[in-house]
């Protein structure tokens, strides 16, 4: 896992000053070595943090036997030495390495841009070919490994993060229909960037960079199989998965430094932890607690897991000055407006665990995106199959309305999925499914009137439908297959790079194994989900091999106590960043009115979720701060 970025001078003569500053700005996503190549017109960039063939010689950037290639690469090729002999084994090539770089470097030479669909694993690269003086830019199928670009009349740039794109003289113009969209739904969806000149290139596509122009092509497309739906009984789609999962962990634990896993103690990364343990025995694994807040804490059942397959297990018990001590972090580390939440108790455990020693990780992201898992996918299922007692919940809605709603305590927790389920049960499927992603219904009440002149009218029902134009018919798996084209590809994802990376540590995830995501799209919705279970397949797949306790229980998640952190500690900041109205106004994008309503409600006694959105501006804020007032 490393960091890369470059630069291709359209005017005038390149210095390697500008990328050498470019990596120092990214040196916890490789603080094992360092490295700048200038070549022609072209300075490539690299940060490395060493995980398969640590030696030197594997140092990057890696030019091929010739001279003539070069290659920056983030990421890791699970298959890369079935490739290897596959594809390279009859020509005449000295290897230098045992890394999946070099392999990767001449199956480029060799054959192009065709070995992107060959590659299984996640990854951000760029390889320029001297001969052509062109440059390629390619990023993994489902966007595990990110990466922007810019270009203007004067030359091209990327960078695996905008704080490195940054340290070339870029535009910094805000985008406007960006902002919109994070005050939305807490982060900007791809391919827009909080700038309007930076571009993001897209999971399963590559960039051609030559002279002036570039080209982006597509190499991947995940798409619904319905051919495949009645191919498998439920019987042997069970017994299909267990095997695809087998394959995935398997190949995941593939590492020339040490490796562990989290454990949460729910189905995804007990099942992960399951598997691996097979092949490591007394697998490391790890667990946050939550000292000051008991009704999140799964603990008991991660030790359930731990006990049964033999674990060296980790709780790290977080209080809430854990968040304190945290939270300035992550806000300084974030060089875009991210606001997940989630990512707080991540970068704690992420930070916890390369403490300990622990350089790769597994864990069970992706499980709930493909196989149905949330409660949004529940109440979408319960409102296209609807009962007497859904019907009777969704005519309630104006008890709703009047009752508490918050997600501290059970009972403010049911109290808000219940509003939020009668309000969208009068919304068709593609509306639903915009509202349900939504956490601000109305973000352009919080922006300035100036502010808003400068969005057009019609951008936002073009947006909505863009994203949820797979929604067509009561397939479910229209839904789901948004989600992760949506949620997971601009939230989940950027938050599991964002956080593991500001502490040097890769975090690799099974159930996005390229084979896994697959068969999820050629299974019926009704081995996903029904009337009585979410997410049916993984656990009956693993139901007699995980402890029996982890089953019918409530799914708890990454739950942040900010509306207790805003109200105390940190409430001096908001009123410094949110409620000066001098800086408010000079700033020219929030109307103060607004702001001030919100912080009311967040202090008063029925804060109900308004410290989400609290949260975003805060977050905006620091940002703003940071990279314009500094």
């Amino acid at each position: 896992m490393c960091g890369i970025t470059g630069k291709i001078q359209y005017v005038g003569e390149i210095t390697v000053d500008e990328t050498q500053t470019s990596i120092s700005k990214i040196a916890s996503r490789g603080p094992d070595g360092k490295g700048v190549a200038l070549i022609d017109n072209i300075c490539l960039g690299h940060r490395r943090l060493s995980i398969i063939d640590p030696s030197v010689v594997a140092n990057q950037p890696m030019y091929d036997s010739s001279g003539k290639y070069c290659i920056v690469f983030n990421g890791e090729i699970f298959n890369f030495k079935t490739l290897k002999q596959q594809y390279l084994s009859n020509l005449e090539i000295v290897f230098n390495t045992n890394s999946d770089t070099e392999v990767l470097l001449y199956l480029l030479i060799h054959f192009g841009p065709k070995c992107l669909e060959w590659l299984d694993g996640f990854f951000a690269f760029a390889f320029y070919d001297q001969h052509s003086k062109s440059l390629l830019l390619a990023r993994d199928r489902f966007g595990k490994k990110p990466l922007l670009y810019y270009q203007d009349d004067r030359f091209f740039a990327f960078a695996s993060e905008m704080k490195a794109l940054l340290a070339y003289p870029i535009n910094k113009e805000i985008n406007p229909k960006s902002l919109e969209h994070y005050l939305r739904f807490t982060y900007i969806p791809q391919t827009e960037s909080i700038f309007k000149f930076v571009k993001k290139l897209q999971p399963g596509q590559y960039l051609v960079a030559n002279k002036h122009s570039i080209q982006v092509n597509s190499y991947f497309t995940l798409s619904i199989q319905r051919e495949k739906y009645e191919s498998l009984n439920y019987d042997n789609a069970k017994a299909q998965f267990l095997h695809l999962m087998e394959g995935a962990v398997q190949k995941r634990l593939l590492s020339d430094v040490p490796l562990g896993s989290f454990l949460s103690g729910g189905i995804d990364s007990s099942a992960v932890v399951a598997l691996a343990s097979r092949d490591i025995p007394h697998l490391n694994t790890f667990s946050i607690g939550y000292k000051d807040n008991p009704y999140y804490d799964e603990t008991y059942y991660a030790n359930l897991v731990s006990k049964k397959f033999n674990t060296e297990h980790t709780v790290f018990s977080i209080s809430n000055k854990n968040y304190v001590d945290a939270i300035p972090h992550i806000l300084d580390y974030i060089d875009e407006p991210y606001a997940d939440a989630s990512s707080i108790p991540l970068f704690i455990l992420c930070q916890f665990t390369q403490n300990a020693g622990i350089t790769v990780s597994l864990t069970g992201d992706g499980g709930d995106e493909l196989f149905a898992g949330y409660n949004k996918h529940y109440a979408e299922y319960a409102l296209r199959n609807p009962t007497l007692q859904s019907k009777l919940i969704s005519n309630l809605h104006p008890l709703w309305e009047l009752a508490p709603k918050g997600r501290n305590s059970w009972m403010l927790n049911k109290f808000r999925q219940l509003h939020k389920f009668s309000t969208n049960a009068k919304f068709s499927n593609k509306d639903r499914y915009f509202s349900l992603a939504s956490f601000n219904q109305k973000p352009l009440d919080l922006l300035s009137d100036n502010f808003k002149k400068t969005l057009t009218s019609d951008s936002e029902s073009t947006f909505k439908d863009s994203v949820t134009q797979l929604i067509q018919t009561n397939d479910l798996n229209e839904f789901l297959l948004t989600d992760f084209n949506f949620v997971l590809y601009n939230d989940m994802l950027v938050k599991v790079d964002l956080m593991s990376m500001a502490n040097s540590i890769e975090l690799r995830s099974p159930f996005l194994d390229k084979d896994v995501v697959d068969f999820a799209f050629s299974i019926p919705p009704a081995y996903k989900i029904g009337k009585d279970l979410k997410k049916k397949i993984v656990q009956d797949a693993f139901k007699t091999i995980l402890p029996a306790e982890l089953y019918n229980r409530p799914k708890r998640g990454f739950e942040v106590p900010l509306n207790g952190l805003f109200q105390n500690e940190f409430k001096s900041s908001i009123e410094e960043l949110l409620l000066n109205r001098d800086f408010i106004e000079s700033q020219g994008i929030f109307n103060f009115n607004s702001l001030n309503a919100l912080c009311k409600k967040m202090f008063s006694n029925t804060p109900e979720e308004s410290y989400i959105t609290i949260w975003s501006l805060i977050v905006f804020q620091n940002w703003y701060r940071n990279y314009y007032l500094d």
